[in-house]
């Protein structure tokens, strides 16, 4: 089906449904011109579509048919719509599992009843991201934060059953092709019920690539910060205080994972630390840029991992549906405001 689009300043809203075929068309139409504008003139498409001959890509084929079906239907819409090869929209969405360095960084905030979350990515993508409201006939709704040429899943989402999900990058080195790449895992869970579901789905499928997730669900008191990789899924409850996380795995359990762990992670790693000992909200936290090489909230044409932050959320899930907020770049006042799914004016 045609996207329903409205035009907001910076993000734009995106209604899709239907099968899971259509809903992938949809996402591929609205975001045709920006892939090529951008994303196919990118080094990083470069980059990936290197891999086009990896031995290991059938595989990954192969295990994306076996276990999501679905998830393969949506990349076909995807490639439709956008005009693209499927390979090469697949690789795409493999990028962080081939590529360590590839552009996508991010910043949480988790405290026990809500996650907030800068969303940082290509700044090529600048004024062409979007969030879509999606409906399949067969699974539970969610309203996602989209980048073009990519599944929804792997920025910060909320679903229909309060379940909230918000995902860091982390830059794991050494994957094999043995397990599903990890932004098809993360679309998975949008399907979920509850954490538990969530964090199921990640134990039972064999993994390729790392992401930290923050993971809670509306009027339930904890959230989780969990990291998976390859060999391990690390899961902290979130019962009392707060806790940031930028992109590299900090888990005990996870000490062993071979990872890059660039400046601006470090940097932002150790000033949110700093930060959530005190009593700065969530939303200053994310917001902060007293370390001027290397800032938490990251707008700077120079910024050193080739990312900027496109948007802030901060989603409260201390009562019966989420409650939440979506921001422009170091902006106080919200661009959206949802209850549950449904978009406030």
């Amino acid at each position: 089906m045609m996207p329903d689009l409205s035009p907001d300043p910076s993000l734009s809203w995106l209604d899709a449904h239907g099968s899971h075929y259509e809903i992938g068309l949809a996402l591929g139409q609205w975001g045709a011109d920006a892939c090529q504008r951008h994303l196919v003139q990118s080094a990083a498409w470069a980059q990936v579509m290197a891999f086009r001959d990896h031995p290991g890509i059938g595989a990954l084929h192969d295990l994306l048919h076996r276990h999501f079906p679905w998830i393969e239907r949506e990349l076909t819409g995807l490639a439709e719509g956008l005009g693209l090869p499927s390979q090469d929209v697949f690789l795409w969405n493999c990028r962080g599992d081939l590529w360590a360095m590839v552009p996508d960084g991010c910043t949480t905030v988790l405290q026990p009843q809500s996650l907030s979350h800068n969303e940082d990515g290509d700044p090529g993508f600048a004024g062409a991201c979007g969030l879509a409201r999606v409906r399949p006939i067969d699974a539970p709704a969610f309203v996602s934060f989209v980048y073009p040429g990519s599944l929804p899943g792997h920025t910060f989402a909320v679903n229909q059953a309060g379940v909230a999900i918000t995902v860091n990058n982390i830059r794991a080195q050494e994957a094999q092709a043995t397990g599903l790449p990890r932004m098809m895992l993360t679309r998975a869970l949008l399907a979920s019920q509850s954490p538990a579901q969530a964090i199921t789905i990640l134990r039972k499928h064999p993994r390729m690539g790392a992401f930290h997730l923050g993971i809670g669900q509306a009027g339930t008191p904890a959230s989780f910060s969990v990291e998976f990789t390859q060999e391990a899924v690390s899961v902290q409850p979130v019962r009392q205080g707060r806790r940031v996380h930028a992109n590299h795995a900090i888990h005990d359990t996870q000490q062993g994972l071979a990872q890059i762990i660039t400046a601006s992670s470090q940097h932002r790693q150790r000033r949110g630390d700093t930060l959530a000992q005190d009593t700065t909200d969530a939303l200053e936290i994310l917001r902060d840029t007293s370390d001027a090489q290397e800032p938490i909230l990251r707008l700077s044409a120079q910024d050193t991992d080739h990312e900027n932050t496109m948007a802030t959320v901060h989603i409260n899930l201390s009562g019966d549906t989420p409650q939440w907020l979506v921001y422009e770049p170091g902006q106080q006042q919200p661009l959206f405001r949802f209850d549950g799914l449904h978009r406030q004016a």
